[in-house]
């Protein structure tokens, strides 16, 4: 056998599993078709941390709450920013009061700690700055915000130092079984394997049944507003309506204000943020830095391993709770897979993450100090977010590397200022040509196919 366990798709569930199977004396490879892992992760590195008290699911809401649980411990071990803020859910009109009364009453039921049920005057107190009329609230102290590319980074990384081969640009054609074990089929090689994780459930390969997943899609736009914006909260604030549409507001990791709205109506840009103004009275146009839309999935999360003494495991996260859950789904699938293929834990697993410097963050006793070490760290490429060459290098040089212009924002943040790398682009785009030892025009955006730049008008030594 090649490996001992294959992993589909290089995701934020894919990323935590091959983390938690490196902890074993197993050989195992993750399979993913981009360029990067951990590209299911919303351009937006701000994710809600649930505690389950929204969803009807019952499945959902209990792995949401165990993860949950998890993440202080996670975080604090990976150095990824995370910040309970507590959240509140608030019924502006009677029926989303009935609404909010059942959602607290099944929450109990459910076990679910730290949670409140808020009159009106307390919730104005909470949030001096809400304009809008509310009737009643539910106010968590479990929810938080998190960086979830981060956490998928320190999955992956960790889970690489320990062992495990990341095969990336590697499209899965098909999986069969075979007599002792499965064989599978990429876009460059042929594996054996006694295991396959399937974290990409939307492939269908022949082991699979005919089932089709049905999407349960809302359209999701992200606003991020400038840093000054006067009406900002403290607590992640929703509201959920009749029909199921959201409106939210989370502090980001980075210290701006994102206003979300996911609704069934692909809305345009303007009634979007009149939609999103129902939460945030006096939202304009100038006071947003940033547009994005991407998908809000609310579909079933199932486990299934009906087929794990065949030696086949398949996940089917697409929720918009995935990135709270993926710590209990990695720890379920492990314990599976160690009990199914009777394996050891390693006596020299390293379960640190190697150190990186954000420079900003650090006091100027310590920037001199690295700057000694290394005089890229002195020399600031992107204005807006501070963030210096040291940081841009490190982050291509590193363990899964950035190689294209999204990885580099991702890892480190730059671009997402309020310039929008009107400034830093070029710079960074040198930086990564220099880097990788590629011309300037193979750099890519993202894919294949999103080059930076297409062509050159006249050969120069630089951009």
């Amino acid at each position: 056998m090649d490996y001992d366990v294959l992993i589909l798709g290089g995701g934020i569930i894919g990323c935590a599993v091959a983390y938690e199977l490196s902890k074993y004396s197993l050989n195992i490879a993750v399979i993913e078709k981009d360029y990067d892992i951990a590209d299911d992760i919303a351009l937006i590195n701000s994710a809600v941390v649930y505690d389950g008290i929204e969803t009807k699911n019952t499945l959902a809401a209990k792995l949401e709450l165990m993860g949950n649980n998890m993440f202080d411990e996670i975080t604090s071990k990976f150095n990824v920013p995370f910040k309970r803020t507590g959240g509140l859910i608030v019924a502006t009109n009677e029926k989303e009061e009935q609404k909010i009364i059942k959602m607290y009453e099944r929450a109990l039921k459910r076990g679910v700690g730290g949670i409140k049920l808020l009159d009106s005057n307390t919730v104005y107190e909470m949030e001096p700055n809400l304009n809008i009329k509310v009737i009643k609230a539910i106010h968590s102290d479990n929810i938080g915000v998190v960086c979830p590319y981060d956490l998928a980074i320190s999955y992956a990384e960790i889970a690489f130092d320990n062992g495990v081969n990341f095969k990336l640009e590697e499209e899965v054609i098909d999986i069969k079984k075979i007599s002792k074990g499965f064989k599978v089929e990429t876009n460059k090689n042929k594996f054996t394997c006694r295991m396959v994780i399937n974290t990409t459930p939307r492939n269908k390969y022949s082991i699979d049944n005919n089932e089709e997943v049905i999407n349960n899609v809302f359209y999701l736009k992200y606003f991020l507003l400038e840093r000054d914006f006067k009406g900002i909260f403290s607590n992640i604030l929703f509201t959920i309506s009749e029909e199921g549409e959201r409106a939210f507001t989370i502090p980001s990791m980075h210290g701006n204000t994102i206003a979300a709205l996911n609704t069934k109506e692909n809305l345009s840009y303007d009634k979007s943020i009149k939609r999103v103004s129902s939460l945030i009275n006096g939202v304009k146009d100038e006071n947003i830095t940033s547009f994005y839309q991407s998908f809000f999935y609310k579909n079933d999360v199932l486990i299934d391993d009906s087929s794990v003494d065949k030696g086949y495991i398949k996940v089917s996260a697409k929720h918009y709770g995935e990135v709270t859950m993926t710590p209990a789904i990695a720890k379920i699938i492990c314990e599976t897979v160690v009990n199914n293929m009777k394996c050891k834990l390693k006596k020299d697993f390293n379960d640190k993450r190697r150190e990186f410097y954000r420079f900003r963050d650090l006091s100027d006793k310590e920037k001199d100090e690295i700057i000694k070490l290394d005089k890229r760290f002195s020399k600031i490429v992107c204005l807006c977010q501070m963030i210096t060459e040291g940081e841009i290098v490190e982050a291509i040089r590193r363990p899964l590397g950035a190689r294209t212009l999204e990885g580099v924002k991702r890892r480190t943040g730059v671009t997402l200022g309020s310039c929008q790398g009107a400034y830093c682009t070029n710079k960074i785009i040198s930086i990564l040509a220099r880097e990788t030892n590629k011309n300037i025009t193979d750099i890519v955006k993202d894919s294949k196919n999103s080059k930076m730049i297409l062509s050159r008008i006249k050969e120069f030594d630089g951009v």
